[in-house]
């Protein structure tokens, strides 16, 4: 699995891989050090520590909040956004609107699963790639 991630990602050509809480973490990590990039976290609010860089987004049901810590991006920096899971879409748009309010170019993202009947991948407006995908 993460042979076929690195392959995907690769292409990209990125400074730093960027997880999404948490089981992006699971993915981004290890991938970061094979590819010898740096790695940052998407948390949600309140649970980095230090300043933060906040951005709030609409869910079906109400908001919510991802947050990176203030320095973790350099202006420029090209970044992969990486999760286990596509479904809406709404948190890994919410990662990449906040890493280019960062000042980072972001140029891709990658998740092991895509549910490809939810139509998240609509929502994105960068490359998208992942292993799997469910249509129903």
């Amino acid at each position: 699995t993460m042979g076929r991630m690195a392959k995907l990602i690769g292409r990209h050509q990125p400074d730093v891989l960027a997880g999404i809480e948490s089981r992006g973490f699971l993915i981004a990590a290890p991938l970061a050090l094979t590819l010898g990039l740096g790695f940052i976290m998407v948390r949600k609010k309140g649970k980095l520590p230090g300043r933060t860089i906040r951005h709030e987004y609409a869910l079906e049901y109400g908001t919510d909040t991802v947050e990176v810590q203030h320095d973790a991006i350099h202006k420029g920096d090209r970044v992969v956004v990486l999760d286990d899971l596509l479904a809406t879409g709404g948190t890994l748009n919410a990662a990449t609107e906040l890493l280019r309010k960062m000042g980072a170019e972001v140029v891709g993202a990658a998740c092991l699963i895509e549910l490809a009947f939810l139509n998240g991948r609509a929502k994105l407006s960068i490359p998208f790639d992942s292993l799997v995908v469910y249509d129903q």
